[in-house]
């Protein structure tokens, strides 16, 4: 049985605006006061897991114990079949220290070049710790195809690039709240939200 979300604040474990913003709005039916790691000038720990689970609980962890708060961290990447899985957990990294995404949305249209296996997979994992060094861990995950141009201005990181299965548009052209409905990223939530938050 997981444990229960009981606490009124809460610490995003993320330096990533981005992904602070979606966590947030993720939140805010819940009435918890959201907090970000770069708000604290907590530092960044330094990713050394070999997986999306293992990377978000670090992170939540190191959060949790410097801030003596709960703690939700994210560990997300894009998937690529025709890549042999990479970027995966060094999604970010791939965009460089100045987080130039366009660069390494090239980098994967270069990187596929002619493979007619366009699939792709968007994973992200939740991680929620406590202070005491419990944690709790979800994963969500979106099928899709990379489209090359990309395509729109919202969303962050690679999102122009994706259409996920089922859609005509990459993330990068809808608007956010459809985003949030189907993202892996709302997924891997669901499933927090029904364990601990429910």
């Amino acid at each position: 049985m997981a444990r229960r979300f009981t606490d009124k604040k809460l610490v995003i474990a993320s330096h990533n605006r981005g992904k602070i913003v979606e966590i947030a709005d993720l939140l805010a039916p819940f009435g918890i006061e959201v907090i970000s790691a770069a708000d604290l000038n907590l530092p960044e720990p330094e990713e050394t897991e070999k997986t999306f689970i293992g990377n978000a609980q670090l992170k939540a962890l190191a959060s949790a114990r410097a801030a003596n708060l709960p703690a939700l961290a994210d560990d997300s990447g894009l998937v690529v079949a025709a890549l042999d899985g990479a970027p995966g957990i060094y999604s970010a990294r791939w965009a460089g220290p100045d987080k130039d995404f366009d660069m390494a949305m090239e980098k994967i249209h270069i990187g596929v070049g002619d493979d007619p296996d366009r699939s792709a997979a968007f994973i992200c994992a939740l991680s929620l710790a406590w202070p005491d060094g419990h944690v709790e861990n979800f994963e969500g995950r979106v099928d899709g195809e990379l489209v090359w141009p990309k395509r729109g201005r919202g969303g962050f990181g690679y999102d122009p690039m994706f259409r996920p299965d089922g859609f005509d548009q990459t993330f990068g052209e809808m608007a956010p709240a459809k985003k949030h409905e189907m993202s892996h990223r709302a997924r891997a939530f669901a499933l927090l939200v029904a364990a601990c938050f429910a």
